[in-house]
């Protein structure tokens, strides 16, 4: 058994708002540790198939980590909007909105103001479920509206950390929330996802620009790189040959599954420990990142460096850009409308 982080990093106050390390567990073994800074899985403890428990997202053991941590966004709740809003604007009922601009001239994961850096209020905690509220009011980051967002995390004994969403506003406005947790099967403290193989039930993606911002274009996978409907090695994926990797430096694209509902949409394994992740949703997309901006100079826990390729992440979510591209499924949400999301990341032990 791998020892969990300890409490006591995690206790800080950021603005008159008190932060804590929460914990849940199941009947077999697993657990799963939660901040209230950014509503972020900080630990997921997994056994592989002899039993062993690893630690298998990457982060940081004390809070200090995440606030100094201006980039990965490890773990954390993200919005307004997940993923990137070109030129750091939209246009919703003839109005212009101007939004933060923190990545170049576009606006990426709500901006210097996200959920990912807010002390979210803790409404009921107990040993499998954490339910995390936050608002945001009319006017960050140049969003419309003031709106109350509602997130709980459930570890149920079947493995799965459930994580649902929802929220309401009085002004309309762009909401896709998603989380942006980095998994490495090995552990954490593995230096590659190279070996593991990954599995996208998606017949569609969307075509990048050189910024990472969608072209509005959407391809077939068919008889490219990102067909990824029959398992392959991250490895093997990553030496292809295709501008549209050349373009993200790796995977950093958004694929579009077939069917809609709650569906499986993702599968990553690592062979040697037996660990599996299986990706269930009800978004209409899951962005697939390859971790390419990890480069070696961050610190995670026990001051491990997290080279690139050293964790992957499954980010449920609507369409990038959304707002800015007609063709897109809109991701505004209207008062008196209610937003609901849900996505489950299910660890198991494969062959």
């Amino acid at each position: 058994m791998v020892s969990k982080l300890a409490v006591e990093p995690f206790h800080s106050f950021l603005n008159g708002a008190e932060t804590h390390l929460y914990t849940l567990s199941n009947g077999h073994g697993m657990a799963c540790q939660i901040t209230n800074y950014g509503g972020r899985i900080v630990s997921i403890y997994a056994a592989d198939k002899y039993g062993n428990i690893a630690d298998v997202v990457l982060g940081h053991d004390s809070i200090t980590g995440y606030i100094n941590d201006k980039e990965t966004y490890f773990g954390a709740i993200i919005g307004r909007v997940g993923n990137r809003i070109s030129d750091g604007k939209f246009e919703l009922k003839g109005k212009t909105y101007l939004l933060s601009k923190n990545e170049g001239n576009n606006h990426l994961h709500g901006g210097e103001v996200g959920f990912h850096n807010k002390v979210w209020n803790v409404r009921k905690v107990d040993s499998s479920t954490l339910s995390l509220h936050c608002t945001s009011p009319n006017g960050e980051s140049g969003y419309p509206g003031n709106i109350n967002v509602d997130v709980v995390y459930k570890l149920t004994e079947e493995n799965e950390l459930q994580i649902r969403y929802s929220a309401t506003t009085d002004q309309s406005t762009p909401l896709s929330l998603t989380n942006h947790a980095y998994f490495n099967l090995n552990g954490a403290g593995n230096e590659s996802i190279l070996n593991h193989t990954v599995q996208i039930n998606a017949n569609r993606y969307l075509l990048i620009r050189h910024d990472l911002i969608p072209t509005g274009a959407i391809d077939d996978v068919q008889d490219t790189p990102f067909d990824l409907r029959k398992p392959i090695s991250i490895a093997a994926l990553l030496a292809k040959s295709h501008d549209q990797l050349t373009l993200a430096d790796g995977i950093d694209h958004h694929f579009i599954p077939e069917t809609t509902g709650i569906r499986s949409v993702a599968m990553l394994k690592e062979h040697e420990s037996g660990r599996t992740l299986e990706v269930i949703t009800d978004a209409p997309g899951v962005q697939f990142y390859t971790g390419n901006f990890l480069n070696g100079t961050i610190s995670g826990k026990n001051g491990t460096k997290y080279p690139r390729r050293s964790g992957c992440c499954f980010e449920a979510q609507g369409f990038p850009d959304s707002p800015n591209q007609k063709g897109f499924p809109s991701v505004i949400l209207h008062p008196n409308e209610t937003y609901t999301a849900l996505c489950i990341y299910k660890f198991g032990v494969g062959e």
